[in-house]
């Protein structure tokens, strides 16, 4: 049966068959990792993107109109993103949604600008585009939609001709990246990619398909238009005044649009501590003043309202003041601490507390906080690993998130993190580089100024944290900090899943491998402690001290042992261990 057009119904049921497809083959995406360690999450990372962006869509209702259930995932996606596939996956679906505004139903030529507009929106969240990766699949995927909508009217046909552009790109990305070739696979992000697609071309079909049960192809009918809805990012802003704290969305009314510019400047004039996120579909308003009323009022007046919350901030002040000081009692002073590790870092907020657990409860995006009670600048660090964790901690990080390989933090975790910090300012660690790019993400949403400092592993981190001027805004720390995490050497040592070819060298499935923060291979054995013994014997000579990171597979007393054969050979340099308690990989070690 062909299919001409497609409503909102239509779009989630395809969505939602995509989504169960690419579930279905997730093992196999990550088996894909480019190197044979243990942590490949590249379709872990997608899926978990695209069920946040499923289950944001789904909140939705059967009634809405297409252009609500594609802005609906895309700000689930966005707020869900993991890792650089996710990140990409969510910016993918962050241009269709624009390529279908303002649409109830689309047809072939619509699906294909807006693929092509998803297209877009990938290369451009990416600074420097590589080809062979999923970037390749979905230009040439969208590509294909566009020749196709331009013969032909039929959905069924235009999906088809992606899925099959899609599969032809994933299969040739080793002829375009020479890193895959050498390691045998295809990308990992392109065939999730080509999965998502596969899925819902399935659906169109009214195949069951693979992990996919109980679908039918929509019936194309044109709905009843709603109101447009695209959701905004929900934030807390700091707080300038107390008061009382009024929040809500407005949806833009059927036919009308909203103007974000006007309804910001006017809650400016009757408020503080004011912040409007949104477009001309929705947007989210917080602002702080005396009056409720003026606020609500003006707010019945621009659309259709919905989570509405008015807080009495003066009742609840006196409370937080109360938890905060509690929670400083004994901690580093906020600007210029130096800790045991002899960092400047400085503490906004509680050193201790992860995101998630802040002093005012919850998520920690209780109550807005004082203008004068915000430090000027603070730290959000990623660390995979308690140990880990609890040196950032005493380097005067306000906030931890832990994660790292195979369980990279979503952009919301990041986001929340960030809010829950008492800063004017932050820096991001990311700590790892599939980190990186939703950290980025973050930056360009939160409420405030943030920079990330690009660390690949939580020992740059660590020495990017002795570079940090408290004294100095975020932007004027970043160029040093980075400089200083760089400045280290540093290794990875894991165990090989799988048999691969690694810059040239064989590698077996259980031999033990030493990494660089980059995945190059310098260091490969049957045995763990002669693959950490000749990966320190490549480090370029000058350190003068070692720190080995023991995490899983190793013992203190191993470490220990192996700290004592390190010292035989390291020039004299001091060796010191340290529990990082980080998963899969047996060893972090630094020098520096």
């Amino acid at each position: 049966m062909a299919h001409r057009a497609c409503n909102g119904a239509g779009l989630l049921g395809a969505f939602r068959a995509a989504v169960a497809n690419l579930e279905a083959h997730v093992d196999e995406v990550n088996a894909l990792n480019v190197f044979p360690v243990p942590d490949g999450d590249t379709g872990s990372n997608m899926l978990a993107t695209v069920r946040a962006a499923l289950a944001e869509a789904e909140s939705l209702g059967p009634d809405a109109p297409a252009e609500r259930v594609a802005a609906a995932a895309a700000f689930g996606a966005l707020m869900g993103a993991r890792g650089n596939s996710g990140v990409i996956t969510s910016q993918i679906l962050r241009g269709i949604s624009e390529g279908l505004s303002g649409k109830a139903r689309f047809n072939t030529l619509d699906l294909a600008s807006a693929l092509d507009g998803g297209t877009k929106a990938a290369y451009g969240a990416v600074a420097k585009p590589v080809e062979g990766t999923i970037l390749t699949v979905v230009r040439e995927a969208s590509d294909a939609a566009v020749k196709a909508a331009e013969r032909e009217p039929d959905l069924d046909a235009v999906l088809a001709a992606a899925v099959t552009a899609a599969k032809q790109a994933v299969a040739k990305t080793p002829s375009l990246l020479a890193i895959l070739k050498e390691a045998g696979v295809v990308d990992s992000g392109g065939q999730g990619l080509f999965r998502l697609f596969e899925g819902a071309q399935r659906f169109v079909h009214g195949e069951a398909g693979r992990g996919i049960t109980g679908f039918e192809p929509a019936p194309i009918q044109t709905p009843a238009v709603a109101a447009s809805f695209a959701p905004a990012a929900a934030t807390d802003a700091e707080a300038g005044a107390f008061g009382f704290e009024t929040m809500f969305v407005a949806t833009a009314r059927p036919g009308e649009t909203l103007d974000v510019d006007a309804i910001r400047a006017h809650i400016d004039s009757i408020g503080e501590s004011v912040l409007v996120a949104g477009d001309r579909h929705a947007v989210k308003v917080h602002v702080h003043n005396e009056r409720p009323d003026l606020v609500l009022a003006y707010a019945l007046g621009i659309g259709d309202l919905s989570k509405i919350s008015v807080e009495n901030l003066d009742q609840q002040i006196d409370a937080v003041r109360e938890r905060r000081a509690a929670d400083f009692a004994g901690s580093a002073p906020v600007a210029g601490a130096a800790t045991g590790a002899s960092t400047g870092a400085s503490t906004a907020g509680p050193g201790a507390a992860d995101a998630g657990h802040g002093p005012d409860g919850g998520n920690g995006t209780g109550p807005a906080v004082a203008e004068a009670e915000l430090a000027p600048l603070a730290v959000v660090a990623v660390a995979a690993g308690e140990g880990l964790a609890a040196i950032f901690r005493d380097f005067g990080v306000s906030r931890v998130v832990i994660g790292g390989q195979a369980a990279n933090p979503s952009t919301g975790e990041l986001l929340d993190a960030i809010r829950a910090v008492h800063a004017r300012e932050v820096l991001v660690l990311p700590n790892n580089p599939n980190v990186v790019l939703a950290a980025r993400q973050v930056a360009a949403m939160a409420d405030r100024p943030v920079q990330v400092v690009p660390t690949r592993n939580a020992a740059e981190g660590f020495a990017a944290l002795l570079a940090l001027d408290p004294e100095r805004d975020a932007a004027d720390n970043v160029t040093e900090m980075t400089a200083a995490g760089r400045g280290i050497q540093s290794l990875s040592v894991t165990e090989a899943v799988r048999d691969a070819t690694i810059g040239g060298r064989k590698v077996r499935r259980g031999q033990t491998i030493a990494l660089d923060p980059d995945d190059g291979l310098v260091a490969v054995a049957d045995d763990p402690a002669d693959a950490v013994i000749d990966g320190v014997r490549s480090l370029h000579e000058g350190y003068e001290l070692i720190t080995l990171y023991y995490g899983d597979g190793a013992d203190l007393a191993s470490a220990e042992a192996l700290a004592r054969r390190i010292h035989e050979i390291a020039s004299g340099a001091e060796v010191e261990v340290v529990h990082g308690g980080q998963p899969y990989y047996r060893y972090l070690i630094s020098a520096e």
